[in-house]
């Protein structure tokens, strides 16, 4: 299957990686990971999609193989929306299907407002316009730490301890995901590979507790008439049933999908996550046939 890998600039100087996979007659398939992950958690819709159509994956800048951000204020929705347009523009991409993990949902919400001609449809991976107080403690608490462990098993148990509400999942497949997510260092030890210094833009604990977080539903009649999906865990505490729901009763051409036996956010290897996407991406397709 064909790749094209490389770095593209974005308007700071900041090189931002991307990885464009296989190709075919479909919508081209954009994939934004979230907060702290990298486009190698999208193997697996990779695999099953890239020959079919163009798969995209992007690393946000301080995450993967992009660059640090000079100014770890610039690590925002906002920003990281922009370095993803230029991304297209310098790939020759107009328009996307767009499949977005957590903060690449927040950025797929975004580019309806912003940049609506290059967003054909949205699926949501376990993220919608609301996110539940007790997910944002959760993550104040583990994003950042400098953590490393000596092999790989270790790195895997760290890593399912993070994540609530999954089951059924074996070691081994929690050895594959942290090895999509983290990265073997010069020094021998496995680290989570993303900038540090992007716990800083966060928001407080006494923040969120005071309800000082701003909701996204200004967002959602930007994709009115646009293919949506949400997949959400079945043990996610980041998005809620009610979420959901609302964003149905906005959005009535909107399908829900709940992942069972996983907590935030589903790996999308799924046959559930995996026959959603697809039904989505049909979607996708039949609306564009009829531009």
């Amino acid at each position: 299957m064909p790749v094209v890998r490389r770095h593209v600039p974005a308007a700071d100087g900041t090189r931002i990686y991307v990885e464009q996979h296989g190709g075919g007659s479909g919508v081209p398939l954009l994939c934004l990971p979230g907060l702290t992950r990298n486009g190698r958690d999208f193997d697996p819709v990779v695999s099953r999609f890239a020959h079919v159509r163009s798969v995209i994956t992007v690393d946000f800048r301080g995450r993967g193989l992009s660059d640090a951000a000079a100014d770890a204020a610039t690590y925002a929705p906002q920003v990281e929306l922009a370095d993803t347009l230029e991304v297209l523009k310098a790939i020759g991409v107009g328009r996307v299907a767009l499949l977005g993990t957590s903060r690449g949902g927040i950025v797929g919400m975004l580019m309806a407002a912003v940049a609506p001609a290059a967003l054909a449809g949205l699926c949501l991976n376990d993220i919608g316009p609301h996110i539940e107080p007790a997910s944002l403690i959760r993550m104040v608490g583990y994003v950042g730490r400098d953590v490393s462990f000596a092999d790989w098993d270790s790195a895997a148990r760290a890593y399912a301890a993070t994540a609530p509400g999954f089951a059924g999942v074996t070691h081994e497949q929690w050895l594959a995901a942290v090895q999509r997510a983290y990265v073997l260092r010069s020094d021998g030890r496995i680290a989570p590979h993303y900038d540090m210094r992007l716990a800083a833009t966060l928001p407080s604990r006494a923040d969120i507790e005071a309800g000082k977080v701003p909701d996204l539903w200004e967002l959602l009649p930007a994709l009115a008439g646009k293919a949506v999906t949400c997949l959400r865990g079945a043990g996610s505490d980041l998005l809620s049933p009610s979420t959901v729901r609302r964003l149905c009763e906005t959005l009535p051409q909107s399908e829900s999908v709940e992942i069972p036996g996983r907590g935030h956010v589903p790996f999308l290897d799924e046959a559930e996550s995996v026959t959603a996407l697809a039904r989505w991406l049909d979607r996708v397709d039949e609306k564009e046939k009829g531009r």
